[in-house]
C-alpha cells in the first residue's frame, strides 16, 4: 500500500530529475517539459487508481468496481472477477456446514464439541436432552460443572477412552442408560458422543430371560422323564403301577413338544411380519367353534355363552386368528373357578353407515389380574402365578404368540381385569381388515382355483 506521501516524493524526485535534466540538455526545453508533464500525468494517474483500489479492498462490493483505463481496467477486473469466485465458494462452503450441521440436529445420537479446556463449543439437540442442556446458554461452559455424574468426571480425567462409559440417569420419561464415549481430534479438541441404549439394555435382558425360561421350562419336563426312567429301570412295577408311570412321562413328553411348537410358530411369526394368506373368515362360523372348544376344555365345570351382533367377517389367515383367539378363549376356562361364568361376544362399532371396527371379546368370572401384570401379559414365559400356570398345561407363549398374530392384523389387544372379579380381553380389528358378508370364503375359492 502506497501512502500520499511517498506518491509526492515521487513525484518531486521526478520534477528534480526533469529540472536536472534541463539544465544538462539547454537546448531541449520544450521537449523535457513535455517529458515531464507525461510523467507526473501517469504518476497521478496511477497514483488516482492505487487509491481507488484500496478504497474498494476495503468493502468490496462486485457490484461496484471502480472505472479504469488501460492495465488498470484489467486490475480491476481480475479483482472483482477473484471477488466473486471468492464469495460463490464462501457461499457454497457455508451451505455445506448448515446442512452438516442439520444433519447433526436429527441425529438420534448426541453430539457434543469440546474444547482444549473441556469447554462445550457446540451441542445438538440430542446431547442436550441427554444431558438437560441449553444449547445457546451452556455454550463456554465447563462440561464437568453441567454434566455432574462422578463416572463421567473420573472417565474425563482418566483420559482412556478406548471403550464407552455406561450412564444412567432421570429425565422426563423416567430412568435410562446412556452409552457416553469420547474421541479426542484436532489439537487436543474433544467430540463426545452419547446414544440412549436402554432399549438395547432391554432387549438383551428380555434374550437373557428368554435362554433361562426355555432352559428352565425343558429342564423340568427332562427331569421327571429321567426320574421316571430310573424308576422303570431299577424298581420292579406291576401293570398299574408302569401304565401310572408311563402316562406321566407322556404327559411330560406331550408339554416339551407344545413348548418346542410354540417356540417355532414365535420364531416364524417374528421373522415375517405379514399373514400368508389374504381370505375371508366367518366370524359366526368361528365363534360356534369356540364355544364348542371352551365346553370342551371346561367338561362342564362353567357356563360358556357366545353372542353374535354382525356379520362382518376378518380378512387374514384362517389358523393364525383361530390360534390366537382360541387361546384367549382357553385362558378364560383356565383361570376361571368352577361354577363361573364365559362370554364370547363379536360385535361392530359404526360411523356414517361405515364400520369403524370389530371386536371379538371373551370375558370372564374368573381370578382377576392384578393392574401391575397386564403391561407384562404378552412377553414370552411370563406368568403371574408361576405355579397355577403349569398346573393349567400353558407354556407361557400363548399370549406372546397371539400379540405377534394380532399385530400381523393390524389388530389391538385391550386388557380389562380386576383382581377377584374377572377380566375382559378384547381383540379390535380395524375397518381395513374387516370384510362384508358377502365377500366371505372369496379367499378360499380364489386359492382354489
Amino acid at each position: 500500500m502506497i501512502s500520499v506521501a511517498w506518491r509526492l516524493t515521487i513525484i518531486l524526485l521526478i520534477v528534480a530529475l526533469a529540472a536536472g535534466a534541463g539544465a544538462l540538455l539547454d537546448g531541449y526545453p520544450g521537449a523535457m517539459a513535455a517529458m515531464l508533464l507525461v510523467l507526473i500525468g501517469t504518476v497521478l494517474r496511477d497514483s488516482l487508481a492505487i487509491s481507488r483500489l484500496i478504497r474498494w479492498l476495503r468493502a468490496p462490493d462486485p457490484a461496484r468496481v471502480p472505472n479504469g483505463a488501460g492495465a488498470w481496467a484489467e486490475v480491476f477486473y481480475r479483482a472483482s472477477r477473484q471477488l466473486r469466485l471468492w464469495s460463490v465458494r464462501v457461499s457454497y462452503e457455508e451451505s455445506k456446514l448448515q446442512r452438516f450441521i442439520e444433519a447433526l440436529q436429527v441425529s438420534p445420537n448426541g453430539v457434543i464439541l469440546l474444547d482444549e479446556n473441556n469447554q462445550i463449543d457446540w451441542c445438538n439437540a440430542t446431547a442436550a436432552q441427554h444431558f438437560g442442556l441449553d444449547a445457546q446458554r451452556d455454550l463456554r461452559q465447563h462440561a464437568v460443572h453441567l454434566i455432574r455424574n462422578p463416572d463421567f468426571v473420573a472417565y474425563l480425567q482418566a483420559q482412556q477412552y478406548h471403550e464407552p462409559l455406561h450412564m444412567h440417569r432421570a429425565g422426563a420419561r423416567g430412568q435410562f442408560t446412556l452409552s457416553v464415549q469420547m474421541f479426542p481430534y484436532g489439537d487436543q479438541q474433544k467430540l463426545l458422543l452419547t446414544q440412549d441404549i436402554t432399549q438395547l439394555e432391554r432387549t438383551e435382558a428380555m434374550r437373557r430371560d428368554f435362554v433361562a425360561n426355555v432352559s428352565h421350562e425343558i429342564k423340568t419336563p427332562l427331569t421327571v422323564l429321567g426320574g421316571f426312567v430310573e424308576t422303570m429301570r431299577d424298581m420292579p412295577l406291576d401293570e398299574s403301577q408302569r401304565l401310572r408311570v408311563l402316562d406321566m412321562m407322556q404327559a411330560q413328553s406331550e408339554r416339551m413338544r407344545h413348548l418346542v411348537d410354540d417356540l417355532l410358530v414365535l420364531a416364524r411369526l417374528e421373522g415375517d411380519p405379514y399373514p400368508p394368506t389374504e381370505q375371508g373368515i366367518d366370524m359366526r362360523s368361528l365363534m360356534v367353534q369356540f364355544k364348542s372348544e371352551a365346553l370342551a376344555l371346561s367338561g362342564g365345570r362353567h357356563q360358556v355363552f357366545a353372542d353374535t351382533r354382525t356379520d362382518l367377517g376378518v380378512r387374514g389367515s384362517p389358523q393364525e386368528l383361530h390360534s390366537a383367539l382360541s387361546n384367549l378363549v382357553s385362558n378364560a376356562v383356565r383361570y376361571t373357578p368352577e361354577g363361573g361364568v364365559i362370554r364370547l361376544e363379536w360385535d361392530a362399532v359404526f360411523e356414517d353407515a361405515q364400520p369403524k371396527y370389530a371386536e371379538f371379546s371373551v370375558t370372564d368370572t374368573g381370578i382377576g389380574i392384578a393392574a401391575e401384570h397386564i403391561p407384562r401379559l404378552t412377553e414370552r414365559f411370563y406368568r403371574v402365578d408361576r405355579g397355577r400356570s403349569r398346573e393349567s398345561g400353558g407354556t407361557g407363549l400363548g399370549l406372546a404368540i397371539a400379540k405377534h398374530v394380532l399385530l400381523r392384523h393390524q389388530a389391538e389387544l385391550l386388557v380389562h381385569s380386576t383382581p377377584g372379579k374377572g377380566s375382559r380381553f378384547v381383540v379390535r380389528f380395524p375397518a381395513a381388515r374387516l370384510a362384508a358378508a358377502a365377500d366371505l370364503g372369496r379367499g378360499e375359492a380364489l386359492q382354489a382355483a
